[in-house]
């Protein structure tokens, strides 16, 4: 019979430190997010396409600041980057 195993809770005091953590890194993201968006822009304009990597990047940059958020709201008890894998983006049609 298969059981899905859950992780036990973190202790509270270790998960305030790691969501403080990950807090400085959403707030770090969140900027380097803002400045990819800018660059894109400014290469739309100039080029009339958007840039491929930029969009993949800013595509997984996306999805890091999404687990970092399920974590902050206790919606998971799993770590993202650097405890984890960097989220993978999928690739793009057009690209």
């Amino acid at each position: 019979m298969n059981e899905l195993s859950v992780p036990a809770p973190r202790k509270l005091g270790v998960r305030l430190l790691l969501m403080l953590l990950l807090a400085v890194a959403f707030q770090l993201a969140a900027s380097l997010l803002l400045c990819v968006a800018v660059v894109q822009v400014i290469l739309l304009l100039a080029t009339d396409s958007a840039n491929g990597r930029l969009k993949l990047f800013g595509r997984s940059l996306g999805r890091y600041l999404a687990q970092i958020a399920d974590f902050e709201c206790f919606g998971t008890e799993s770590l993202p980057f650097p405890f984890n894998e960097w989220p993978a983006s999928d690739a793009l049609s057009g690209f």
